[in-house]
């Protein structure tokens, strides 16, 4: 079985088990990763020499590279990915950024290590690009006697209007 599957498995049978307090554990755990991570340069090395280094299992390892897929520069094959398999952790950092805001990781998002990668008006800017980016914005209403927007010339209710 391969370790994103395994973890996947794992953290589904975890949460029945013991619920929030899973996700509190994992949680903690990783805000060290993401400390680690902000601090240091990235670098390729396995999935078992970054769960060494993390002080975690293969498991718990690939969780955080799960997690974190989505905003690095060059992706992960997670599913194949093994005990030896090469990963990078080199992350756009705006992006990851984002992908922390539009996830709620608070404690994330919010961490000091942030501080000498982004400023904090460019971390407000992200932040706001990033819930604008979610918000639906609907079009001004057309009215009966509008022309129609399918440009037939037509006023709207003899047109795309009428009731069909």
């Amino acid at each position: 079985m391969a370790l994103l599957e395994q973890w996947r498995t794992y953290a589904q049978e975890q949460q029945e088990k013991k619920g929030a307090k899973f996700w509190q554990e994992y949680f903690k755990q990783e805000t060290e990763f993401y400390k680690a991570i902000l601090q240091s340069k990235p670098r390729k090395s396995t999935v078992q020499s970054y769960a060494k280094k993390f002080g975690v299992d293969l498991v718990t390892m690939t969780g955080f590279l799960d997690g974190i897929n989505d905003s690095l520069k060059t992706p992960n094959d997670l599913e194949s990915i093994e005990a030896d398999s090469e990963v990078s952790l080199a992350y756009d950092k705006e992006l990851l950024y984002k992908n922390m805001v539009e996830a709620k990781a608070e404690w994330l998002y919010n961490l000091p290590e942030w501080e000498p990668l982004l400023t904090q008006e460019r971390r407000r800017e992200l932040y706001r690009e990033q819930k604008q980016s979610k918000t639906v914005v609907k079009g001004p209403k057309i009215g009966r006697n509008d022309p129609c927007p399918c440009g037939s010339g037509k006023k709207y209710k003899k047109c795309c209007g009428r009731d069909q």
